[in-house]
C-alpha cells in the first residue's frame, strides 16, 4: 500500500511564531523519504491559524527539489479560489520539474473566512469547480486551455511547459458530502476520502460513485486515497489519552475555522449537507463530537493502528493513505517520535498490503501547433 505523510501547519492560538511552525514542519518533512513514506502533501487554507500553507504547489515544488523518489500531492488545490488557467500552468510546471511526480487533489473549499477573503460567492462554488474542474483537467490531457462557461471564457492558450504524461490516474477529488461524490466520478477523479462521517455512510457514498462512474466511462475508477489523523505509541493507555487529547483537539480547530455551529450552511447553496452537522454538534456537544471523530483515525498501539486500518480497509478498499502526525500545538518532539514509531512498526506492515500501484502515467502526444496571441 501506498504511504505518504502529510505536514499541516497548524498553529492553534498562536502558540508558536509562524516562522518555527515551518521549521519544524519542514523539519518532518524531510524525514518522510529516508523514513520509507512515498509522498508528501499537504493541504491549502487561508488567513487563520488552522492551517497555514497558502500556496499547496509552492510547496510541492520545494520538496520536489529535496527529495528524488517522493510523489508529490495536494490534499487539496481548492479550485474557486484561484484562476485556474494559473492552477493548470503550476501544476504542469511541477510535474515537468519533478519529472511526473504530481498527484493532483482538487476541491472547492467550506471555509466562510477564505471564501470571503478571497471575494468569492460561496453559493458559486459548485458551478465554479464544474467549470474550473472541466478546463484544468481537459487542458491537462491535451496541452492547451480553452473553454465557454459561466465564469471562465477562455481562448485557446497552450500551457508551455506543456504537460507530457497524463493526469488520468493520477487525479483525485476531496468529497465529504454526498453532493460531491457524483461530480468526482464524473471528472474522472477518484475519491480522497477524509473521515468525517461513520464508515458505514462512507460506504454507501462508494456505491453511488461507482454507479456514476460506470454510467460516465469504460473503464473502472483508481482505488480511492485516505488521510488520516495518526497517533501510535507502544502504551495502550497513552496512545488513548494522547489520541483522544490531540486529535480531539484537532476538531475543535476544525469547528472553529469552518464555522461549524454559525448556521450558515443550510443557507449557502451546495452547502445544505452541512448543516446536520451543526445539528449533530448541538445535540452531542463539541467535545462529544471531537471524541467521534478521533474515533474514526487510526491510533493505538502498532498492532492497534493496523487493526483499525484493516477494517477501513475493508469498506473502502484503499490504495494508500496520508498520514498526519504533527497537530493541535502537539509537542514537535512528540510529533516526531510519533512519525517515526510508525515507520518503524506500522509502515513496513502496511507496503506489504497487496492493492492498486499507482500506474506510470502514461505519455502525452499532443501535437501542438502554437496559437499565437493576434
Amino acid at each position: 500500500m501506498h504511504v505518504g505523510f502529510g505536514p499541516l501547519f497548524q498553529n492553534p492560538e498562536n502558540e508558536l511564531s509562524d516562522l518555527e511552525v515551518y521549521q519544524q514542519e519542514l523539519r518532518l518533512a524531510d524525514l518522510a523519504e529516508p523514513l520509507g513514506f512515498d509522498s508528501v502533501w499537504s493541504v491549502e487554507h487561508h488567513f487563520t491559524d488552522y492551517t497555514m500553507c497558502p500556496d499547496v504547489i509552492q510547496f510541492l515544488s520545494y520538496m520536489a527539489g529535496r527529495t528524488t523518489r517522493l510523489k508529490l500531492g495536494s490534499m487539496v488545490v481548492v479550485l474557486p479560489w484561484h484562476d485556474p488557467v494559473r492552477v493548470a500552468e503550476q501544476v504542469a510546471m511541477l510535474d515537468n520539474m519533478s519529472g511526473g511526480r504530481m498527484i493532483l487533489g482538487v476541491g472547492r473549499g467550506l471555509g466562510r473566512v477564505e471564501f470571503g477573503g478571497f471575494r468569492v460567492d460561496m453559493n458559486e462554488s459548485r458551478a465554479r469547480f464544474d467549470e474550473y474542474a472541466a478546463l484544468i483537467l481537459t487542458g491537462l490531457e491535451r496541452g492547451y486551455l480553452e473553454f465557454e462557461g459561466e465564469f471562465i471564457r477562455q481562448p485557446r492558450r497552450d500551457i508551455r511547459p506543456a504537460p507530457f504524461r497524463s493526469f488520468k490516474g493520477r487525479t483525485f477529488a476531496a468529497a465529504v458530502s454526498p453532493d460531491s461524490i457524483p461530480v468526482a466520478a464524473r471528472i474522472g477523479a477518484g475519491l480522497l476520502v477524509i473521515p468525517q462521517k461513520p464508515w458505514p455512510d462512507v460506504a454507501k457514498d462508494f456505491e453511488l460513485y461507482r454507479q456514476v462512474w460506470s454510467e460516465t466511462w469504460a473503464t473502472p475508477p483508481a482505488k480511492p486515497l485516505m488521510g488520516g489523523f495518526c497517533f501510535v505509541d507502544r502504551d495502550p493507555a497513552r496512545a488513548k489519552d494522547m489520541a483522544l487529547r490531540y486529535i480531539g483537539r484537532y476538531y475543535h480547530t476544525v469547528m472553529k475555522h469552518y464555522e461549524m455551529t454559525a448556521g450558515h450552511f443550510a443557507e449557502t447553496k451546495g452547502y445544505e449537507y452541512y448543516s446536520k452537522l451543526h445539528k449533530y454538534i448541538d445535540r452531542h456537544g463539541k467535545d462529544g463530537a471531537a471524541e467521534a471523530f478521533a474515533d474514526l483515525m487510526p491510533w493505538g498501539t502498532p498492532d492497534q493502528v493496523l487493526e483499525k486500518l484493516h477494517t477501513i480497509r475493508g469498506v473502502i478498499d484503499m490504495k494508500g493513505m496520508m498520514c498526519h502526525f504533527a497537530y493541535a500545538g502537539m509537542p514537535y518532539t512528540e510529533a516526531e517520535r510519533n512519525m517515526r514509531l510508525w515507520a518503524e512498526a506500522v509502515l513496513p506492515e502496511l507496503k506489504r498490503w497487496d492493492t492498486e500501484p499507482f500506474a506510470e502515467p502514461a505519455p502525452l502526444s499532443l501535437g501542438r501547433e502554437p496559437v499565437l496571441a493576434t
